[in-house]
């Protein structure tokens, strides 16, 4: 038995080949935190000890949900998942991935309205990847993420590995 649930274990993280959660930067959260001594000043006539737990619990908050409510980007299953939107990975041309000034304009300029976006600010990276589904009115999908390298090659591996059938 010990066997059996070892292997499904191995199977289920084999599964993901790339997973990323596009988290806030350091600086926002940083300014996120700055809720915290406003909480206080709200608590502060009461009582200061109060105040400096509401302030303390305020900004623990706010950063956990700025954190747990990030998207996540993955790579499962033959499938791309990006936050709360999925497409077969059959569907999907070669990805390009962008960094530094060639991104900061295929997120600007050069960005078709069309395509699907996921786009996070504080994260330079971005890939782009096109659809080859002549029925899909969306031309691509943009995505942003800190190691394009990364999740493009990714992608690659997802194309080249068939998938189970049932899956």
């Amino acid at each position: 038995m010990q066997n059996i649930k070892s292997h499904a274990q191995e199977t289920a993280v084999s599964a993901v080949t790339y997973r990323e959660r596009l988290t806030p930067s350091l600086w926002t959260m940083v300014a996120a935190a700055v809720v915290a001594p406003m909480a206080a000043l709200v608590f502060a006539p009461l009582n200061s000890a109060v105040a400096l737990t509401v302030g303390v619990l305020v900004a623990i908050g706010v950063i956990a949900l700025m954190v747990l409510a990030s998207p996540v980007v993955e790579v499962r299953d033959g499938e791309l998942r990006a936050g709360r939107a999925h497409i077969d990975i059959r569907f999907l041309g070669p990805a390009e991935q962008f960094t530094g000034d060639d991104a900061r304009r295929m997120r600007g300029p050069e960005l078709d309205s069309r395509s699907w976006h996921l786009i996070r600010g504080g994260i330079d990276g971005l890939v782009v990847i096109p659809l080859e589904d002549p029925d899909d009115p969306v031309p691509s999908w943009v995505v942003s993420t800190r190691t394009p390298d990364r999740l493009a090659a990714a992608l690659r591996r997802a194309r080249l590995t068939p998938r189970t059938p049932g899956r």
